[in-house]
């Protein structure tokens, strides 16, 4: 068949792949590839190994201040069943839901500048910066003496956590090849769910030391909590990585020479896209006018309604079923805990199979069920079931969105815009489900319940329409008759 190379239409091109692009679009393999190959055992043993030093110099330290991240942000639920509620009157009016609220707004507003500093700055800096100054804001919310002073730290702590999660997104999906990457968020993600399961444990624990030094047990929870923080952000100084192409330039590099050139090798073999390009105006607006970036971004804010309703409400929903406030903590970790193995798995499973768009409609049809047995089934037993198979559904699709975005886009600066921006709008789930989740209808919030079920309506439909749309684009491109994001050998994830 005559090989027919149309220039890249204008709205696949983008103006971040016009730096080292040349290699990759010729189709060569690498110097290291083209003496040894995929299937030479040396060369293969070679890259294990740089991969695992790269797995645990990444994943455990970004997935332990991550999972802190997500404590400090949903304690005020666990709080609010420790006494705050009548403390500091968040039993009256809309006051719980306001203070839920402004943590997404500023949350929102920073993430698409904070991922541009990223890269302006050492990785281990900024990212530690971050969590060392929203932790001295969580222990300072303990000494709050009415409610006015939660609402204002709830926005500091939105503004600094908000270019946490985005930037450790953007670092992780640069260090690996399109079909390593889902497992890796998982296990990044993990980290976070389990500290939340724990974290309900944790604030049980902290509540005990009521009275101790003449403080409440609610406020030891922000007390210890900041400091846990503290501590975790001093490590991450230590330990956070550069981005590849800074590893060299690092204070003590992780990885020799050699073990960053066989990485860097198969990034571009992969993608083609691992030199650093400058973001700028026109970069940032290709991004926005590209309408796929916004699909993915509204399927993120899908998974963030489930998971910021569970991680708000959850506790609130357990104590209605008749539970002490000791039984309605310790009731709330095991949801958290069974997430865990079914979002590795779906992980493992779509990159075995090179596949995201089914694993996604699966996780939203057991979140479905599980927010609908939660409002309708009848008894204890099956409604804690459904909290379940809500956690288990919403967490595993937030790793599937976040890895099936990554697979489909190229070019370091489109990376840092578009991973911030899915992740802005998370903070946009979160303002929903804080607001659809009312006061007056609890603990059914059937309203809450119906909205989050129709986000994941949501995402079972843009599934299904991403997946045709990018079936046809790619078997455009094996006739040759379009070039996927700026690569010939490009084709898109389904």
């Amino acid at each position: 068949m005559k090989d027919v190379r149309h220039p890249v239409d204008a709205a696949d091109r983008d103006p971040s792949l016009d730096i080292g692009i040349d290699h990759a679009e010729k189709g060569e393999a690498s110097s290291s590839e083209q003496e040894l190959g995929y299937g030479d055992p040396d060369y293969l043993k070679k890259v294990k190994i740089a991969t695992r030093k790269v797995d645990i110099r990444v994943i455990p330290i970004l997935g332990a201040l991550y999972s802190i991240s997500g404590i400090d942000r949903t304690n005020l639920a666990n709080a609010r069943v420790a006494g705050m509620d009548v403390d500091l009157g968040f039993n009256q009016g809309d006051r719980y839901s306001i203070a839920l609220l402004v943590f997404f707004i500023t949350y929102f507003i920073f993430e698409i500048p904070s991922n541009i500093i990223l890269r302006k700055l050492p990785a281990h800096r900024y990212l530690s910066f971050l969590a060392f100054a929203w932790g001295i804001c969580i222990m300072c919310a303990g000494f709050a003496q009415n409610w006015i002073p939660i609402v204002i730290i709830r926005l500091l702590v939105g503004f600094f956590e908000a270019g946490f999660f985005p930037g450790c997104v953007y670092l992780i999906s640069s260090w690996y090849e399109r079909y390593q990457v889902h497992q890796r968020i998982a296990w990044f993600y993990a980290f976070n769910t389990v500290a939340g399961g724990f974290g309900n444990t944790l604030a049980y624990g902290l509540i005990q030391m009521e009275g101790v030094g003449g403080v409440r047990g609610w406020r030891w929870i922000f007390i210890i909590e900041g400091l846990i923080t503290i501590v975790l952000a001093f490590l991450g100084y230590i330990l956070i990585v550069p981005f590849p192409d800074q590893v060299s330039q690092s204070r003590k590099p992780f990885l020799s020479e050699d073990q960053v050139q066989l990485i860097t090798d198969r990034l571009n073999r992969d993608r083609g896209d691992t030199t650093f390009d400058p973001i700028t105006w026109s970069k940032i607006k290709f991004c926005l006018l590209k309408w796929e970036i916004w699909v993915f971004a509204l399927l993120f804010m899908s998974c963030g309604v489930c998971i910021y309703a569970m991680a708000y409400f959850q506790q609130i929903i357990i104590k209605s079923f008749g539970y002490s406030v000791s039984e309605t903590f310790l009731l709330s970790t095991p949801p958290a805990i069974a997430s865990v193995p079914f979002a590795i798995f779906c992980s493992w499973l779509a990159d075995k199979y090179h596949t995201r768009a089914p694993i996604v409609i699966v996780q939203a049809i057991v979140c479905l069920v599980g927010l609908l047995l939660v409002r309708y089934a009848q008894g204890t037993g099956p409604r804690y079931f459904g909290l379940f198979l809500g956690k288990m559904g919403c967490n595993a699709a937030l790793s599937t969105v976040l890895a099936w975005q990554a697979n489909n886009i190229r070019g370091q600066s489109t990376r840092a815009i578009a991973s911030a921006m899915q992740v802005m709008f998370g903070a946009i789930g979160g303002i929903y489900a804080s607001t659809v989740f009312m006061e007056k209808e609890l603990p059914h919030y059937t309203s809450g319940i119906w909205a989050a079920v129709a986000t994941q309506f949501y995402m079972i439909l843009a599934s299904i329409g991403m997946s045709l749309y990018y079936m046809k684009r790619n078997k455009q491109a094996n006739r040759g008759e379009r070039i996927l994001e700026g690569l010939p050998e490009f084709r898109y994830t389904i």
